[in-house]
């Protein structure tokens, strides 16, 4: 599933034809995805312009001239792609249909914005503007990971006494909004915490540690355009390039790229999930 990284790389694609522009036609091909489309939608996006393009966790929001907000979702295999708009000295052509085009933007630009998912667990939503951040889904995340409200006191009181593992904590999306599975392990190696250890067994110093490293990490990640491993493409449909920097991520059996380590990247599994590690410089 897409992580903080991969959203906001597409959020960042789709501004410059979707922010400030009028959706003239919004075209829905089926009911629903993970759930049904709220009634009416292609007609509720239709004519209506997009003020704000904004991201929250692995959402994207579209604050629209309506004073309702489109919540997106990609899912496992969920793309948003453009075409009709020149991307450098390439320019993209409306595609043929394809078979998983679920909704389609038509903007006042000239460009389309179509959301393709082949195995359909994205999702959309419509709710109003004001009050959003109370939508279900919404209501429950912790802060972001790189916004301010995110800082030592806060993870050190998140964390303290807790008896589950680090690697699951930084997965509660309660606690730390967007990350997932593959940041957390690159997170865990730069840190030199094996993702088994107890939460609340962490020192002050250990936590505070964590803000930079995961910060960096993302930060790297965005700027490479995200990790693409399976479904993932930007909104340029171009690759996204971090998995070429993972140190331990799907790296089990490798050698440890830590100068001086002569050991092999293990992998453990923990709530059903797979976690990448050094057992020499993690512990």
């Amino acid at each position: 599933m897409p992580e903080l990284p991969e959203v906001e790389t597409v959020r960042r694609g789709l501004l410059p034809v979707m922010e400030g522009q009028r959706i003239t036609q919004a075209t829905v091909n089926r009911d629903g995805l993970r759930w049904p489309f709220p009634a009416n939608m292609a007609a509720r996006l239709s004519g209506v312009r997009v003020n704000a393009l904004r991201r929250r966790s692995k959402y994207i929001l579209a604050d629209l001239s309506s004073d309702e907000t489109l919540l997106i979702h990609l899912g496992m295999s969920g793309r948003m792609l453009i075409s009709g708009q020149t991307f450098g000295s390439f320019h993209h052509d409306h595609p043929a249909p394809q078979k998983h085009d679920h909704v389609v933007f038509d903007m006042e630009g000239g460009a389309r914005v179509i959301f393709n998912d082949a195995r359909r667990f994205g999702a959309m939503d419509l709710m109003p503007t004001a009050g959003a951040d109370s939508h279900l889904l919404l209501a429950v995340l912790g802060p972001e990971p790189l916004g301010n409200g995110f800082d030592e006191a806060y993870l050190q009181a998140r964390l303290r006494g807790r008896n589950t593992p680090i690697k699951s904590a930084l997965l509660d999306q309660q606690i730390i909004a967007g990350l997932g599975n593959i940041y957390v392990c690159e997170t865990l190696f730069r840190a030199g915490i094996a993702p088994q250890t107890k939460a609340g067994a962490l020192s002050d110093g250990q936590v505070a540690g964590l803000i930079p490293i995961i910060r960096d990490v993302l930060a790297e990640a965005i700027e490479a355009g995200g990790s693409s491993l399976r479904d993932y493409r930007q909104a340029d449909g171009e690759l996204g390039y971090f998995q070429h920097s993972f140190q331990v991520y799907g790296r089990e059996g490798q050698p440890c790229v830590a100068p001086g380590c002569d050991a092999t990247i293990g992998r453990i599994v923990q709530s059903g999930r797979s976690s990448f590690y050094c057992p020499s410089c993690q512990r």
